[in-house]
C-alpha cells in the first residue's frame, strides 16, 4: 500500500515512493528494469524503467566485483533485442554467452519473479559469436593496422605522448608513400626501414623523428607481437556494420564477442572495443533522434580504457561518446566505480544503473562518497543505501522521454530470462560454424603491402649493391693485372742482339755513318734498312 500523507488544506501529498514511481510511469516503449524499494520494503506495483529512446543517450552499469552486474547488462539486452534493437556484448569471464540459450527455473528465480511482479518465462535470444582474431571461439574479428591508428595504437603499445606523436609520423610517411599498413610487420617494416641506413634519410623529411624514438617503438612493436597481438591485426578486416542487424524474426541480434581467451591483455582488448566503436561513428550516417537506437553497445571492464590514456585517446573517446548518439548509438560503461570514467565522459551518460559499493578501506570510502555527489538529490541517504543493496539490487536514475533525470530509485532488478551462465561449448562452437560469416572471415588474407614492397625493394638493393660490388672488384682486379704486366715487362732480361743489330751497334758502322753526307751515304743508308731505293 502506497502511504500518503494529509496537507493542511485536506488535499493529499503523495508519499516519496509514490512521488519516485510517477517519474517512471513512462507511455512509449520502456525497458523494465525491476520494482522500487523503499524503506526496507520491495513494492511490485512501483516498476523502475528506461524510456527506449533514451538509450541512445549513454548509460553507467557499476558496481563492485558480486553484484550482479552482469546480470543487469544481460537483463538489458535481452529486452532491446526483444524490441528489434541489436546489441554488442564484451564477455570477458565468459559468461555472457548463456544469453542464447533459454534460461532455466529454479526456486532464486521464481523468487525474484514474485518480488518484482515479473512473468518470467525461458527464453533465448538471437546471437553472433566473435573472438578478437580468432583467438577463442568465435567468428575473427580483424582490423588493419591502418584503420586502428596511431592514437589507438600507441595506447595498446604503451608509448608516451612523444612516441605518441612520432608513431603519428609514420603512418603519415606511409600514407604518403603508398606503403599499405595491414598488418603488424607492416608497420614493423616501415619503422625498421626508417631506423635502416638506407632509410635514415627519409627520417628527416617527416618531421623531425628521431632514431632513438623510432628504435623504442620498434622494440614495443616486437614485444607486442611475441604477445601473440598480430592476429588481431590483418584482413579481412572486419566491417562493423554486421553488428546492425536483426534477425528473421524481428529480434536484434546480440553480437557477443567472446574474450575469455585474452582477458590477460585487457588494454589491448579495450582498446580494441573502441576501435569498433570509432569505426561506426566514422561510417553511420546522422540520424538524430530515433525511436529506438539502430544499436547498443555494451563496454565492459571500461576503467582499463582510461588506466594510463593519453590525453589524445581521452579527447577521442570523449568526442566519439558526445557525438556518437546522433547516428543512433547508445553506449553503456560497464565498470566497478563512477570514478573509473573520466569526468568529461560520464557527464555524457544518462543513465544510471549503480550496483552495490564497498567501504572497506579509506579509499573505499572516499570512492563512495565521490559516487554520491554524481547522482541529484535524493530522498534516499545514498551513502549508507549503496553500502547495504543486495546481489540483483541497484540505484536507478535515467533519462526521461522529456531528457529530464528521474528521481532516484533503488531498485530490485528482474531476473534475466535467458541462462546466466556460459553457454555449452559445443554447442558455441557449432553456432559459430553454421553463420553465414564465418566463411567470409575465418581465414586470414595476406596481400602486398609495405612488407612486401620494402621486402622487394631492399632485394633489389642488395642486389645492385653486390652487382656494383663485383664489377668494382673486377676492375680493380683487372687493373692489378695490368699494374703487374707492366711490372713483369720492366724486369724482364735483354734478348741477345741479332746481327743486324751488331752491325749496327758496331763503332765501324757509326763511323761510316757520321761520314754519310751524299746521296750516296743515303742509297746505302736505305738499303741498308730495307727501304726501296728511290730512282733517280
Amino acid at each position: 500500500m502506497s502511504e500518503t500523507t494529509p496537507s493542511a488544506d485536506g488535499s493529499v501529498t503523495p508519499s516519496p515512493a509514490d512521488a519516485i514511481a510517477a517519474g517512471y510511469a513512462f507511455t512509449g516503449p520502456a525497458l523494465e528494469l525491476g520494482a522500487l524499494l523503499w524503506d526496507g520494503a520491495c513494492l511490485p506495483d512501483k516498476q523502475v524503467r528506461i524510456p527506449l529512446p533514451m538509450l541512445n543517450r549513454h548509460g553507467l552499469v557499476a558496481g563492485a566485483t558480486g553484484t550482479g552486474k552482469t546480470k543487469t547488462l544481460q537483463l538489458i539486452a535481452e529486452q532491446l533485442s526483444a524490441q528489434g534493437v541489436p546489441v554488442f556484448l564484451a564477455d570477458v569471464k565468459g559468461d555472457v554467452s548463456g544469453i542464447s540459450v533459454p534460461g532455466a527455473s529454479n526456486e532464486k528465480v521464481a523468487e525474484r519473479a514474485r518480488d518484482v511482479a515479473q512473468e518470467w518465462e525461458p527464453a533465448g535470444f538471437p546471437c553472433e559469436f566473435y573472438s578478437l582474431g580468432g583467438i577463442g571461439s568465435g567468428i575473427p574479428l580483424r582490423a588493419t593496422v591502418t584503420s586502428f591508428g596511431p592514437v589507438l595504437m600507441s595506447k595498446v603499445l604503451q608509448l608516451n605522448q612523444t612516441q605518441e606523436q612520432s608513431l603519428g609520423l609514420i603512418f603519415h610517411y606511409a600514407d604518403s608513400k603508398g606503403l599499405e599498413l595491414y598488418d603488424l610487420k607492416d608497420l614493423r617494416a616501415v619503422v625498421a626501414f626508417l631506423v635502416s641506413d638506407r632509410g635514415k634519410a627519409e627520417l628527416k623529411g617527416i618531421g623531425g623523428l628521431s632514431t632513438v624514438t623510432a628504435g623504442v617503438i620498434l622494440r614495443a612493436l616486437t614485444a607486442f607481437e611475441q604477445q601473440g597481438a598480430a592476429e588481431f591485426f590483418g584482413e579481412p578486416e572486419f566491417d562493423t556494420s554486421e553488428f546492425l542487424r536483426t534477425a528473421a524474426d524481428g529480434r536484434g541480434l546480440v553480437s557477443v564477442l567472446e574474450l575469455p581467451s585474452v582477458q590477460d591483455r585487457p588494454q589491448l582488448f579495450s582498446t580494441f572495443l573502441m576501435w569498433l566503436l570509432a569505426d561506426l561513428f566514422n561510417d553511420l550516417p546522422e540520424v538524430g533522434d530515433l525511436d529506438r537506437p539502430k544499436l547498443v553497445f555494451f563496454f565492459d571492464e571500461a576503467h582499463l580504457l582510461f588506466n594510463g590514456a593519453s590525453k589524445a585517446f581521452l579527447e577521442s573517446i570523449t568526442q566519439t561518446v558526445r557525438l556518437i548518439r546522433s547516428k543512433g548509438i547508445g553506449i553503456f560503461f560497464v565498470t566497478q566505480t563512477p570514478k573509473d570514467v573520466p569526468a568529461d565522459v560520464l557527464a555524457q551518460l544518462g543513465n544510471r544503473v549503480q550496483h552495490a559499493l564497498r567501504a572497506f578501506t579509506p579509499d573505499d570510502a572516499k570512492a563512495l562518497k565521490a559516487t554520491v555527489k554524481t547522482f541529484p538529490n535524493s530522498d534516499y541517504d545514498l551513502e549508507e543505501l549503496l553500502t547495504a543493496l543486495g546481489t540483483g539490487e541497484a540505484v536507478v536514475t535515467v533519462l526521461s522521454e522529456k531528457g529530464a533525470p528521474t528521481p532516484v530509485a533503488a531498485t530490485r532488478l528482474r531476473a534475466p530470462r535467458s541462462l546466466m551462465g556460459p553457454a555449452d561449448p559445443a554447442a558455441l562452437e557449432a553456432a559459430v560454424r553454421a553463420s553465414l560469416l564465418y566463411s567470409r572471415y575465418a581465414e586470414p588474407v595476406d596481400r602486398e603491402s609495405a612488407y612486401e614492397k620494402i621486402s622487394a625493394e631492399q632485394a633489389a638493393a642488395e642486389a645492385a649493391a653486390e652487382e656494383a660490388a663485383a664489377a668494382a672488384a673486377a676492375e680493380k682486379q683487372a687493373k692489378e693485372a695490368e699494374k703487374q704486366a707492366r711490372a713483369a715487362a720492366r724486369n724482364a732480361p735483354k734478348p741477345d742482339p741479332s746481327l743486324a743489330e751488331q752491325v749496327v751497334g758496331s763503332g765501324i758502322f757509326r763511323s761510316l755513318a757520321r761520314s754519310i753526307g751524299t746521296q750516296l751515304g743515303r742509297e746505302i743508308s736505305r738499303s741498308i734498312f730495307g727501304t726501296a731505293r728511290k730512282r733517280r
